[in-house]
C-alpha cells in the first residue's frame, strides 16, 4: 500500500505505541518516523477479508485455533525504531499480552500478508527484507494488478501471488499466477488458487 510521510519527528517505539495526534489516522513508523497509510481500494479491502476468513478456516482445519488468530492491519515490529501494518497476519494469542494495549506484535507473527495497491517497492523491497531480518516464516505478497518489477514477477507483468519461506534465514520464493494452486508452507493442504484471491468479492458486485 503507497504511504506518505505524516511527521517527521523522531519517534522511538514506545512512544509510537502510545502515539495519540487525536485522529483515526493508521500510521506504521519507519526509522523513527510516522508515515500515515492511506484508505485501501474496494477490491483491497474484499482481498483482506476474503484472506482472513480463508486462513481462519485454514487455522480451524490444523486444529490450531486456540492458539493462532488471523487479524487485518495488526501492528508488527520490526526492528527499534520501525513497525509495520500488515494488510493482515497470523496473530499468536499468546503475543497478544494486555489486550487493551496498542495492537502490535514485538515478535516475529507466523504468516504475513501484503496487498500491493500502490508504491510496489514498499512491499517487494522494503517490507520484504524487514521480515526477512525479523525472521516471519512466511510472506505474502498479493499482486492482484501485477504492478510489481519484472525481476520480481517475470514478463510479461501480470497478477500475481509471490510466496516466501524463510529457509536458513533467507527468503525462497514461489510464484503463483491465474489457475495456479497456492503452495503454503504453514497450510500444506490449503486449497486455493491465486485467481480465487485476485477475484475475491466480484461476483457480489454482478
Amino acid at each position: 500500500m503507497t504511504s506518505t510521510q505524516a511527521n517527521p519527528s523522531f519517534l522511538t517505539f514506545e512512544e509510537y505505541l502510545n502515539h495519540d495526534d487525536g485522529t483515526d489516522n493508521r500510521y506504521e513508523l519507519v526509522a523513527g518516523e510516522l508515515i500515515e497509510m492511506p484508505p485501501p481500494t474496494w477490491l483491497h479491502l474484499l482481498i483482506t477479508k476474503f484472506l482472513v476468513r480463508t486462513l481462519d478456516q485454514a487455522i480451524q482445519a490444523t486444529e490450531r485455533e486456540s492458539i493462532w488468530t488471523t487479524l487485518s492491519e495488526p501492528g508488527q515490529q520490526t526492528d527499534g525504531s520501525s513497525a509495520r501494518l500488515p494488510d493482515l497476519a497470523i496473530v499468536p494469542y499468546s503475543a497478544m499480552g494486555d489486550v487493551l494495549k496498542s495492537a502490535v506484535l514485538t515478535i516475529p507473527a507466523p504468516l504475513v500478508v501484503e496487498i500491493v495497491s500502490g508504491n510496489w517497492r514498499d512491499d517487494y523491497l522494503t517490507k520484504l527484507a524487514e521480515y526477512e531480518t525479523l525472521g516471519v516464516p512466511e510472506f505474502w505478497i498479493v499482486d492482484y494488478q501485477g504492478l510489481g518489477g519484472t525481476r520480481y514477477i517475470g514478463h510479461p507483468k501480470q497478477p500475481t501471488l509471490s510466496i516466501y519461506q524463510l529457509v536458513d534465514g533467507e527468503y525462497q520464493v514461489n510464484l503463483f499466477r491465474q489457475g495456479e494452486r497456492l503452495q503454503s508452507p504453514t497450510f500444506p493442504e490449503l486449497k486455493l488458487t491465486a485467481d480465487e484471491v485476485f477475484t475475491a468479492g466480484q461476483t457480489a458486485k454482478q
